[in-house]
């Protein structure tokens, strides 16, 4: 049984080229490469990873040209993972959120249920999927909006802050 991983990178020169090699390592050590999103800045990376544990996405993630966080076990919500693997669709924006320590998966995903309809009442925001660490540390949720302040806008109906925001930027494997 395989779960999903997130590694967040930072310090790479060349984007491109660490995701092209990340997939590569991941093929090698029984991983699959899911997606990555990169800041417009190229400050920072974000990578999804379909691993059978750990230390196999972390192998994966080995040697690359950036420092690398711990792999994050994380749970995918708001889409299917066959879809994501068939497009690896490109989102505008990524808006990280620190979860609170009092609100456990559960809690998180009732209350998730409960406030992803409110977002119709800002069709020009489309949120596309979150992925949450299995941890409780934080989600990334990802959109495609006309601006960033559509983004919070959006957040601010759904009563979810928004800790950081990244306008993302396109980067092909």
């Amino acid at each position: 049984m395989s779960s999903l991983f997130l590694i967040e990178f930072t310090g790479s020169a060349d984007p491109a080229a660490l995701l092209k090699q990340l997939s590569e390592q991941a093929t090698a050590n029984d991983a699959e490469f899911i997606e990555a999103q990169v800041t417009a800045d190229s400050s920072r990376i974000f990578a999804i990873l379909e691993a059978p544990n750990g230390a196999a996405a972390g192998d994966a993630a080995a040697g690359l040209d950036a420092e690398a966080s711990e792999p994050a076990e994380v749970r995918l919500v708001g889409a299917d993972l066959e879809t994501i693997k068939a497009a690896r669709p490109e989102a505008g924006y990524l808006v990280e959120w620190d979860i609170p320590a009092h609100i456990d998966m559960d809690t998180y995903l009732t209350r998730k249920a409960e406030k992803t309809p409110l977002y119709d009442e800002v069709p020009e925001v489309s949120f596309l999927r979150t992925y949450v660490r299995e941890d409780m540390a934080k989600c990334l949720c990802f959109y495609d909006a006309p601006d960033s302040d559509a983004v919070v806008h959006a957040r601010e109906v759904v009563s979810t802050p928004v800790d950081r925001l990244h306008v993302l930027g396109r980067i092909s494997v």
